[in-house]
């Protein structure tokens, strides 16, 4: 029905029935879409006990999810109402529009149907081709609840979450549900480490017993060797990760590197170039990094190795720390720090140490007061212990294949590496912190209206540049930066593959897996306007081994391709 007609039948029937207000709120709440519609419905109905509370019995079953229509209904039935000049035709019409309006379709809610949120002005075909992939993705690896956020030119443009973040409740996820974020944690805690380094209270390049005395000095095969903060947020200090045999390391790292070594010159061309890759992909599965899936989503009763490794379920609570470096800090080193890569979140737990000397805080305080300077209210620490309001459960799946609730653990051993819980829009939010502070300097401001960025540009610019002997498990493009993973720009034939630079991380933890992912544009000098520019895309879910980076990417590129149609239309 065309808009004008639709309002010359609302104003009919508004005149030919007059009367109940209650009923006009209930159907503007529970039929989207109707507004004009339903205003004038609810001025229209007035009286009729039984018809009502027929109407609000049959509404509760046939439209799930509809209760305030339906108590609205009886309210109105059980109020006295006179009906002057009645018009049973008003009385067909105008029920029979209301009642056949219907409920727009979404994931499961309650047994019926949950309403997907109308998409935004401009995005439309963006989120309708991401909510696909993302449901595709919740499909084939059996993922209880999924989140996802987008956020294009520093505004949150879309945020939605699919299936449930408590089954055994039937609560579904929200875009306001918390959950683990694991190693995204590295992220916000290097946040603090360059905030830190900027105001000159941290030197990245002393030996970390500077600041921490409790973590003795190290020799390698003889000799006596530094660690320094800088190889820390690198992964290169040669500080274990759960694995504690080092002859296994070594072995899968050398299997690894044979791997990837080419045999013939030719095929060092063919990997760059996409090809080879199962050979490749096969490799870098095999890389010791914390709970991040090599390439692959999670099926139902499919276990992934690393989470055989008994220090992902430490149930002690470490009260500081400090006190949580008598895990490792006595083991020997796996290699000469700066010479190899090996992921490390036991390196995360002793830079922990290191901004809370730094800081003259407790490293949890120092981090909240990050997180409020930042406006990330929703992002605490995952304690056990605590009231956290819509924190979701986790969820693993057992040797059978059943899905069963995620043992017990506690993180208090790891909170920089992989112990905050956060949400969609907290993580969007420190994403465009992060992306405002790297672009402040590429804009004019000729009114001096442009405040600077948390961060200065040039402290970003040199958090994501790649460092050399690193390598990312996630993403066979990237190189690992400084706690981000870094893909440069590049094109290596014409009319080919153009590989965009961006940052990103993954992470992994029990019952829970993970994405941030930031897209920047491409600007040139004295560009107008204001940062941030540039697309980001956050993922969380409450299912362990699950592979997000290769989706945020696909969903971030849909978002930046619209953004530019609009630009150019």
């Amino acid at each position: 029905m065309s808009g004008p007609a639709m309002a010359g039948l609302c104003r009919a029937l508004g005149r030919a029935l007059p009367g109940r207000a209650v009923l006009c709120r209930a159907l503007g709440r529970a039929l989207p879409g109707r507004a004009v519609l339903c205003r004038s419905l609810g001025r229209a109905l007035p009286g009729r006990a039984v018809l009502c509370r027929s109407l609000g019995r049959s509404l509760g079953r046939a439209l799930p999810g509809r209760a305030v229509l339906g108590r609205s209904l009886c309210r109105a039935a059980a109020r006295p109402g006179r009906v002057p000049e009645a018009r049973p035709w008003c009385w067909g019409l105008a029920l029979g529009l209301a009642v056949g309006v219907r409920p727009r379709a979404g994931g499961e809610a309650d047994g019926g149907r949950e309403e997907e949120p109308p998409p935004p002005r401009g995005f439309g075909a963006a989120v309708e081709r991401s909510r696909d992939l993302l449901r595709r993705v919740k499909d084939e690896a059996g993922i209880p609840g999924i989140i996802v956020g987008v956020s294009v030119d520093g505004k949150e443009v879309w945020s939605e979450g699919l299936g449930y973040a408590d089954v055994e409740n039937r609560v579904l996820c929200k875009p306001e549900t918390i959950m683990r974020i694991a190693s995204i944690s590295k992220c916000l805690t290097m946040m603090a480490v360059a905030k830190l380094w900027e105001e000159g209270k941290l030197d990245l390049d002393a030996p970390v017993q500077k600041y921490v005395p409790e973590f003795p000095e190290k020799v390698y095969e003889g000799e006596k060797v530094t660690i320094t903060t800088r190889l820390l947020v690198s992964h290169l200090s040669g500080i274990r990760h759960y694995e504690k045999d080092i002859a296994k390391v070594k072995e899968e790292k050398e299997k690894a590197n044979r791997a990837l070594k080419p045999t013939k010159p030719h095929q060092d061309k063919e990997q760059r170039e996409g090809k080879g890759i199962e050979k490749t992909d096969s490799a870098k599965a095999r890389k010791e990094h914390e709970g991040e899936t090599k390439g692959r989503n999670s099926k139902p009763g499919r276990r992934d190795k690393e989470f055989e490794l008994e220090e992902y379920y430490l149930k002690e609570k470490f009260e500081s720390v400090i006190e949580s470096l008598k895990i490792f800090k006595n083991d020997p080193l796996f290699f000469k720090p700066g010479s190899q890569f090996l992921y490390s979140t036991y390196g995360f737990t002793l830079l922990s140490a290191v901004v809370e000397r730094a800081s003259g805080q407790k490293f949890t305080d120092y981090m909240l007061k990050m997180f409020r300077d930042l406006d990330m209210l929703s992002t605490v620490l995952d304690d056990n212990e605590a009231m956290i309001y819509n924190r979701a459960r986790c969820y693993v799946y057992n040797k059978k294949g059943r899905l069963v609730n995620a043992p017990y653990v506690d993180n208090s051993y790891k909170w920089a590496g992989g112990g905050f819980l956060s949400s969609v829009g907290d993580l969007l939010k420190f994403g465009n912190a992060l992306l405002y502070s790297y672009q402040a300097g590429q804009f004019k401001s000729s009114a001096g209206k442009l405040l600077p960025g948390y961060l200065k540009p040039g402290t970003v610019s040199m958090m994501w540049t790649p460092v050399p002997k690193t390598e990312v498990s996630w993403d066979r493009d990237g190189k690992y930066a400084m706690a981000w993973a870094v893909v440069e720009k590049q094109q290596l034939c014409g009319c080919c593959r153009q590989q965009r630079h961006y940052a990103s991380h993954t992470g992994g933890a029990v019952g829970a897996s993970s994405v941030l992912l930031i897209l920047p544009e491409e600007l040139g000098p004295g560009a107008g306007g204001a940062p941030p520019r540039g697309v980001i895309v956050t993922i969380v879910c409450n299912m362990q081994s699950v592979s997000l980076n290769g989706t945020a990417l696909k969903i971030a590129r849909e978002f930046d391709r619209e953004k530019r149609a609009q630009c150019t239309g």
